[in-house]
């Protein structure tokens, strides 16, 4: 029977630094996300299926997952799925992780470590965080192992969950508020983490020297934040394959006509590589753009697998 990780027993084995941690360290092995499988999405009656498998380091695995828009109303997750762990040499299974809780331990992940390098470190960021579902707790949470936040407000489509995650934000000792997109005009910091198809703010608004981060769509047609935000922006990303196929963000400003494949400044890679020095504040705001990919939720379920003991036995 191969090993069942449900999300209560994945929870506290890996804080958002060691999360973090685990990425860098298979950019820094040398792994190369240009190389990495494309994801596989299929439409399907309740929305879409997703297939990403990777390789390195020892280990195999894919996450089959489903992303499924009707599931909120019904009181289910939206992105469900599973995580299978297997031996690189043997492809033997390893572990099987539950594929949501993966997800939502590895975007905030990413984020983190591409603020490491993006977010300047003079003086604690004012925070605007959109969304209020499981990735913006997660980005939350993961904010805070690399810059604690002089405030937050919280902008989402739902006030009660905004007010919910404002909350929370002041349990952990954050003065923190709802708030409206025109917040990002004072903001240092500027998190989207939302099912939103179209931009959430008007780009114009956001200060030179202000870091944005955008992690909720991995659709060519769809985007969180617009193209005057990402002509004036120095943009980096996981993957610039990646990017190029998925990133609706970049993807339609270059349709538009305004910019091209090479507005991307550098990858992940060769911020943590050292291939890039780190931006200090400059006259332009900084933009990263996720889409999630496979390696990265590789590292998560090989960190875990470690971190519980090499048999993976708790």
């Amino acid at each position: 029977m191969i090993p069942q990780w449900t999300a209560a027993r994945m929870a506290g084995l890996l804080t958002p630094a060691a999360a973090a941690d685990a990425l860098a360290d298979a950019l820094r092995a040398g792994f190369d996300p240009e190389t990495c499988p494309p994801r596989t999405a299929l439409p399907v009656p309740g929305g879409e299926l997703l297939l990403m498998p990777a390789a390195f380091g020892g280990y195999a695995g894919v996450k089959v997952a489903g992303v499924a828009p009707g599931n909120p109303v019904r009181g289910l997750p939206r992105i469900t799925g599973s995580y299978l762990l297997l031996d690189g040499p043997t492809l033997s299974p390893l572990a099987l992780f539950d594929g949501a809780a993966l997800t939502a331990l590895r975007t905030p992940a990413v984020s983190a470590l591409a603020l490491r390098y993006l977010a300047p470190g003079d003086r604690p960021p004012r925070m605007v965080l959109f969304g209020s579902g499981p990735q913006a707790y997660g980005h939350l949470e993961a904010v805070l192992a690399v810059r604690r936040p002089a405030d937050v407000v919280v902008v989402a489509r739902d006030p009660a969950g905004a007010g919910k995650l404002a909350a929370h934000a002041r349990d952990l000792g954050l003065p923190a508020r709802k708030g409206t997109a025109s917040a990002v005009a004072d903001a240092d910091l500027i998190v989207c983490c939302t099912t939103a198809r179209e931009p959430l703010f008007d780009g114009r608004l956001v200060a030179p020297g202000a870091t944005v981060v955008a992690v909720g769509s991995h659709e060519p047609d769809a985007r969180e934040t617009d193209s005057a935000l990402v002509r004036r922006a120095v943009v980096y990303v996981e993957s610039r394959a990646a990017a190029l196929r998925e990133a609706g963000d970049l993807l339609i400003p270059e349709a538009e006509g305004l910019l091209g494949a090479g507005h991307v400044a550098g990858t992940l890679a060769d911020l943590v590589a050292g291939r890039l020095p780190p931006p200090g504040r400059a006259d332009s705001p900084r933009l990263f753009k996720s889409v999630g990919m496979a390696w990265e939720d590789l590292a998560m379920a090989v960190a875990l697998f470690r971190a519980a003991g090499a048999d993976g036995a708790t």
